[in-house]
């Protein structure tokens, strides 16, 4: 059987790979001029490839898509990944949280163990090649145009990605070809991103360790979790916000209330005997000078200011409702007028083609003998950790396999 995947990312080449491997002949069409260009950029350049666990632990980080996904956590798990990596020349390691990397930190050494192991199975691989239209007759693929012609094939595989780092190439060509084969798209959303956020940009730079941020809607509390968040120019971002945004990215972002516990380690109770003694220790001095043993610097103001005490005032002059004011500022900073920022930014695409519509199986369109999907394109999306890329390799292995 002759099959063309589209698309030379994380999917696109564990799905030419897994083809070939099985017998098939592959035709692998990539439209930039390299291979796996996202890739690059994954894990700021070192690429987390995976994440050690189990295909239980793996479907419990999956935000959205977790029972389609079942079939194939488990049909390809991490450990397959890593083997397949590491039996193509590149070394991988296991670091906090389970995160998989090359030895090397070099993204670039993935696209090549991916590329190597396609090249063995016996893919082809074109670069510079564009699709222009999937060819479909009485709802079967009979094969692909580009921009040189028409190519025939009794299989094609979709796996161009989302819409994320569009600078890559994700310009949404997959949403396009599933559309016009009668599929619905669920909107594409930018996950995995930072929010853009009022009143941060004075502290634009801090990071901030050990912090908890919690979002509600009305009284509910739809996420709160400790770690590291970053203050910048437009708002806020780091791994807890990441985090937070697959969580709300598809919710109306103005029904929330968002907050961060910037000493959660303490109780009010607590936290007010400790402001009372730095209070006792440098009662002469300015409150943005006492606050800098709580906070650092470029913080100091903002949290002053929400707590309603002037930065200037002396330490000897805060009254009692200043100080509680204070201590309710600290437990519960507000982050105001929250947005998510763009597709420029983001990890991963929240949205693509449904799932309803897909076999899990197989991958295969339940509408289209012969077109598979596969990646990001589908409208599955995980946390941060290497579960995204755990998505695109194993959608992409059923998708190769396919319907033998």
């Amino acid at each position: 059987m002759k099959k063309i995947v589209i698309g030379g990312g994380a999917s696109g080449l564990m799905a030419a790979y897994s083809a070939a491997s099985h017998g098939h002949e592959v035709l692998l069409l990539e439209k930039n001029e390299k291979l796996g260009k996202k890739l690059y950029l994954t894990g700021k350049g070192r690429c987390n490839l995976t994440n050690a666990c189990s295909p239980e632990e793996f479907l419990a980080h999956v935000v959205r898509g977790g029972r389609f996904l079942r079939s194939a956590a488990y049909r390809f798990p991490p450990e397959k990944v890593m083997a397949l990596i590491e039996g193509n020349g590149v070394p991988v390691k296991v670091e906090r949280g389970g995160r998989v990397f090359p030895v090397s930190d070099k993204a670039s050494d993935v696209t090549a163990a991916l590329r190597s192991a396609c090249l063995r199975a016996g893919v082809k691989i074109s670069l510079d090649s564009e699709a222009e239209e999937v060819l479909i007759e009485e709802g079967k693929v009979r094969g692909l145009r580009t921009k040189e012609g028409e190519l025939s094939s009794d299989a094609v595989i979709v796996a161009t990605g989302g819409l994320s780092y569009p600078s890559t190439g994700s310009t949404g060509d997959g949403y396009r070809f599933a559309e016009r084969a009668g599929h619905t798209i669920i909107p594409p959303i930018p996950s995995l991103v930072g929010l853009n956020a009022e009143g941060f940009s004075a502290a634009q730079g801090v990071s901030l360790r050990n912090v908890v941020l919690t979002a509600r809607r009305g009284k509910k509390a739809l996420f709160s979790e400790m770690g590291e968040l970053l203050l910048t120019h437009y708002g806020i971002s780091g791994p807890l916000v990441l985090s937070l945004s697959a969580v709300i990215c598809r919710m109306e972002q103005s029904e929330l209330t968002l907050s961060i516990d910037l000493k959660p380690a303490l109780d009010e109770k607590t936290l007010d005997e400790r402001i009372l003694r730095d209070l006792g220790e440098r009662k002469n001095e300015q409150m943005k000078n006492v606050m800098r043993g709580l906070l650092p610097a470029g913080l100091t103001t903002i949290v002053l200011q929400e707590g309603r005490v002037s930065p200037e005032k002396q330490a000897n002059a805060l009254t009692r409702e200043e100080r509680l004011s204070l201590v309710h500022t600290l437990k519960e900073l507000p982050v105001r007028k929250i947005s998510l920022r763009g597709f420029s930014e983001s990890v991963v695409t929240s949205g693509g083609v449904r799932l309803e519509e897909v076999d899990p199986h197989t991958m295969q369109s339940r509408l289209v003998s012969g077109l598979y999907f596969c990646g990001e394109v589908l409208d599955c999306d995980a946390f941060t950790g290497g579960y995204n890329l755990q998505i695109a390799f194993c959608t992409g292995y059923l998708a190769g396999i396919g319907a033998e």
